[in-house]
C-alpha cells in the first residue's frame, strides 16, 4: 500500500539542479515545509513526498537575491515608502527568478529616507524582502546621475544616530560617496550592522583603501556613476577588482556596462565577488506602458534603456533572469558563474550564507526552475510555489 501523501513535504525533480557550487544529474531537491532536507537521486525520493517535475531539459537553481531594485510592477519605492510597496515590489520580481531583495531607495528628503527606514523595519523578513538598501543621501554631486541634487548631503558625525536604525533592519546597506563623508563615519555605520558599499563616487584610491579599512564592503553598480579607471588613477574601479574584501554588483543590460567589461570584472574578481543586480524600474513586471516619473522627472524606456528627458540613464528595465541570460549570451561568463552572482554571492554579502544562495540541507526553499535557454518555468520561495504566468505546471498528478 503506498503512504500517504504528506502536503508539507515535497520533491522537485529536474534534469539538472545546480546546488549553488556543484551540478547534480536526474536528481531531486526534498523539502519539508520551508527548508530544504536534502538532494537525493530521483529514483530515491519516498512514496509520501509530493511530487513536482520540472519540464524535460529544465534546471533547477537557488533562488535569485537581488541587491538594488528601486522599484517594479509599477511601483517606485520613493513614490511609496510603505512597507506594502516593498512587499509589492519582491512580488513584482518573483516571477523572474528573485526570491529575496532589497528594495531601493534613492536620494530624496531627510523626512522620507527616514520614513522608508521605518517602514522596512516592519518588513524585513517577510515577503522576499530581506532588508533595505538606501542608495544615498551621502554621495557626490559630480556623480549624481538622475539623483536630485537638492536633496544630496554631506555626511556629519551626528548623522550616524537617526541612520543607526539601518542597523536594526534584516539586512541593511548604505551605498555612499566616501570623499563626502567624515573620518570615523563608515566606521561607525559598520559597528552598528550596517553594510557599506561606495557609489555615486569620485573616491580615489587612497580614499577607498581607508573606507575597506573603516569597514566597506561593497562598490555599487561598478563602471556607473563613477570616474573611468587610468594607470595612474586606479580609483573606485581599479580598487574593486584588485581588493577581495569588494563584492561588486553589476548591471548586466547589455546598456550600463560593456560585455568586454563584464567579462574583465568577472576575471579580476571571479563570480564570488561580482553581484547581479538589477538597478529595476517600476516598469519592470508593469503592463501597459512603461514611462514613469522619477522625482520629477520623466522617464522613458527607449531600446531597452531607461532615461531622463536629457538622455541620462534612470535605473534599468532589468529583471534577474535576463541579467544571468544576458551574463551568459553577452559576456559568455559560464552558467554556473552567472547563478552562483545572482545567488550564493548576494547572499555571502548579506551574511545569510547559511540560509540562502546554495540547496543544501538546512538552507531556506527558496528556488528557481529555468528552461534551457534560461527562461523562469517556477519559483519557490520558503518552499511555496509561486505560480509563473503561462508557464507549465509542475505538480504531478496524486
Amino acid at each position: 500500500m503506498a503512504a500517504p501523501i504528506d502536503n508539507a513535504r515535497k520533491a522537485i525533480l529536474a534534469d539538472r539542479i545546480f546546488d549553488g557550487l556543484r551540478w547534480h544529474d536526474h536528481a531531486a531537491v526534498l523539502v519539508h515545509d520551508s527548508v530544504i532536507e536534502r538532494i537525493v537521486d530521483r529514483d530515491a525520493v519516498p512514496d509520501s513526498f509530493l511530487q513536482h517535475r520540472i519540464p524535460a531539459s529544465g534546471l533547477l537553481a537557488p533562488g535569485f537575491i537581488d541587491l538594488q531594485v528601486n522599484g517594479g510592477g509599477g511601483i517606485l519605492l520613493n513614490d511609496d515608502p510603505s512597507a506594502d510597496a516593498m512587499a509589492a515590489i519582491a512580488r513584482a520580481h518573483r516571477a523572474f527568478g528573485t526570491t529575496s531583495c532589497l528594495p531601493t531607495f534613492i536620494t530624496d528628503t531627510l523626512e522620507k529616507t527616514k520614513a522608508v527606514i521605518a517602514a522596512a523595519k516592519s518588513v524585513a523578513g517577510r515577503h522576499g524582502v530581506l532588508g533595505l538598501h538606501l542608495e544615498g543621501p551621502f554621495i557626490n554631486p559630480a556623480r549624481a546621475g538622475i539623483h536630485r541634487r537638492e536633496h544630496i548631503a554631506v555626511a556629519d558625525l551626528r548623522d550616524v544616530e537617526w541612520l543607526s536604525q539601518l542597523g536594526k533592519i534584516g539586512r541593511s546597506l548604505i551605498t555612499l560617496a566616501p570623499e563626502r563623508v567624515p573620518d570615523g563615519f563608515i566606521r561607525e555605520l559598520v559597528a552598528r550592522g550596517i553594510r557599506v558599499a561606495a557609489g555615486h563616487s569620485e573616491a580615489g584610491a587612497a580614499d577607498m583603501q581607508r573606507a575597506v579599512r573603516d569597514g566597506l564592503t561593497g562598490v555599487t553598480h561598478l563602471f556607473n556613476a563613477m570616474p573611468p579607471m587610468s594607470g595612474r588613477s586606479p580609483g573606485i574601479i581599479g580598487t574593486a577588482l584588485g581588493e577581495p574584501r569588494l563584492t561588486a554588483g553589476l548591471i548586466v543590460d547589455g546598456i550600463h556596462v560593456d560585455p568586454v567589461s563584464v567579462r574583465a570584472a568577472f576575471a579580476a574578481k571571479g563570480a564570488d565577488a561580482i553581484a547581479l543586480v538589477t538597478d529595476a524600474m517600476p516598469s519592470v513586471g508593469r503592463a501597459g506602458e512603461a514611462d514613469f516619473e522619477l522625482l520629477g522627472t520623466r522617464v522613458h524606456l527607449q531600446d531597452g534603456a531607461l532615461r531622463g528627458d536629457d538622455g541620462t540613464l534612470a535605473g534599468a528595465h532589468l529583471d534577474m533572469a535576463s541579467a544571468v541570460r544576458n551574463a551568459v549570451r553577452l559576456a559568455h561568463i559560464s552558467l554556473e558563474d552567472a547563478l552562483r552572482s545572482a545567488s550564493s554571492t548576494p547572499a555571502h554579502f548579506l551574511g545569510l550564507e547559511r540560509e540562502r544562495g546554495h540547496l543544501a540541507a538546512g538552507a531556506c526553499a527558496d528556488l528557481v526552475a529555468l528552461t534551457d535557454d534560461l527562461q523562469v518555468l517556477a519559483v519557490w520561495t520558503e518552499g511555496s510555489e509561486f505560480i509563473v504566468p503561462d508557464a507549465p505546471p509542475t505538480r504531478l498528478p496524486k
